[in-house]
């Protein structure tokens, strides 16, 4: 088996793109109209599902097989709240640079400090959520105090 991609549903998919572009510093890498879109990075493919796109563009949609509403109702999902069991998780070299960059861009929902844990393994990170409410976590070197 291997790594195929992460996709998340969103409610606003040209609102999740531009939010995914500034944060990750990178243009999507490929799109399938306006239902898809898909970040490749370093193997890791972080994609985008518009939620709304099947309802709207039924003609254009073939399905075979048995409809599952808990997979593939995509508006019900879309909607519901995000219970943040899943972070995405971003590395970087510089954190506070990082840090900084994702303030000015003023498009962090609930960014938090740079906080430091040491849990088997000590790290540096901070957090924030994107426009659906799924949890970024960024962790990185080059950063060594913050205060008490």
């Amino acid at each position: 088996m291997r790594w195929g991609s992460i996709y998340l549903i969103v409610k606003d998919f040209d609102q999740s793109i531009s939010f995914y572009e500034k944060v990750l510093d990178m243009k999507v890498s490929a799109v399938n109209g306006k239902r898809f879109a898909m970040f490749q990075n370093d193997g890791i493919n972080l994609c985008l599902m518009n939620a709304y796109y099947d309802r709207e563009n039924r003609s254009r949609i073939v399905t075979k097989g048995e409809y599952w509403e808990i997979y593939d109702n995509y508006c019900e999902i879309a909607k519901s709240t995000n219970n943040r069991k899943v972070f995405i998780n971003l590395g970087v070299e510089d954190l506070k640079a990082e840090y900084d960059r994702i303030k000015e861009l003023g498009i962090a929902e609930q960014l938090t400090e740079i906080r430091f844990i040491n849990a088997f393994s000590p790290y540096w990170y901070f957090c924030f959520l994107d426009p659906d409410g799924n949890p970024i976590e960024v962790t990185g070197g080059c950063f060594h105090k913050i205060k008490d």
